[in-house]
């Protein structure tokens, strides 16, 4: 089940005033590039902002996402019908053949019982031509970035078209590695109205991640940094091989 800030039409309306610096997208939208990918899966899509950055780029895209509130936003929007969109997740995904599979952002980490991640990376690897990537991103456990997820280090107002000032900020609730749970909260000052959203992320450690992919047929090209945040976070391109 999506969180709150996905699923709760409210919040999922939110989500692009609030979260409207998509420079960490970059980095994918360069490896689709670099692999001269025509079709694309974006997993965990969201409110469609990277599938519709290809899309509009002349690639095919399929993006699929649990939240029904966020997948409808993505409909909504210029373009929308340039990208095949899917309510669900990457467990029961149609017969395709893609070049290229992404989970950006918190996708890879959100994905926090080990039974679901393994069903993901069996999804996607079906969905993948042979010869395909995988690519997605998790934080470095190491770098501990949970400290810093405190109202103190993370309050900001921001003014939303429509809704007025928006303050918000995110608190840690619970720190259970290799899970971390925090609570996003929201204020409309113009009404006063407080909404919240509760996470959890599942930090693994690279060794982790890298067994996890051997083990579901993949094979690790290359672990990179995150140009955008250095020394933070492992970004994985992973390939479904070849049949000899």
């Amino acid at each position: 089940m999506a969180d709150e800030a996905y699923e709760d039409p409210r919040l999922a309306a939110l989500y692009d005033p609030l979260e409207s610096d998509r420079g960490d997208l970059d980095v994918y939208a360069d490896v689709a590039q670099e692999l001269k990918a025509h079709q694309v899966l974006d997993v965990g899509c969201g409110t469609g902002t990277f599938a519709l950055l290809l899309a509009g780029r002349g690639l095919r895209v399929t993006g699929v996402e649990p939240a029904a509130a966020s997948l409808d936003i993505a409909r909504s929007k210029p373009g929308s019908d340039r990208v095949r969109w899917i309510h669900g997740d990457a467990t029961a995904l149609p017969d395709m053949r893609v070049d290229l599979a992404t989970m950006t952002a918190n996708v890879a980490q959100a994905i926090a019982v080990p039974e679901m991640w393994e069903s993901t990376l069996r999804g996607v690897h079906a969905a993948l031509r042979p010869g395909g990537h995988l690519v997605f991103e998790t934080r470095d456990p190491d770098r501990r970035a949970w400290r810093e997820w405190n109202r103190d280090a993370t309050l900001r107002t921001v003014a939303v078209e429509g809704v007025g000032d928006v303050e918000t900020w995110v608190q840690v609730t619970d720190v259970s590695l290799p899970l971390v749970s925090f609570r996003h909260t929201y204020v409309l000052t113009a009404t006063g109205e407080a909404l919240t959203s509760d996470s959890t992320l599942r930090f693994r450690e690279r060794d982790e991640v890298t067994a996890s992919l051997a083990a579901h047929g993949y094979l690790v090209e290359e672990i990179r940094d995150a140009p955008d945040r250095p020394g933070k976070e492992f970004v994985f391109l992973a390939r479904r091989p070849t049949p000899r």
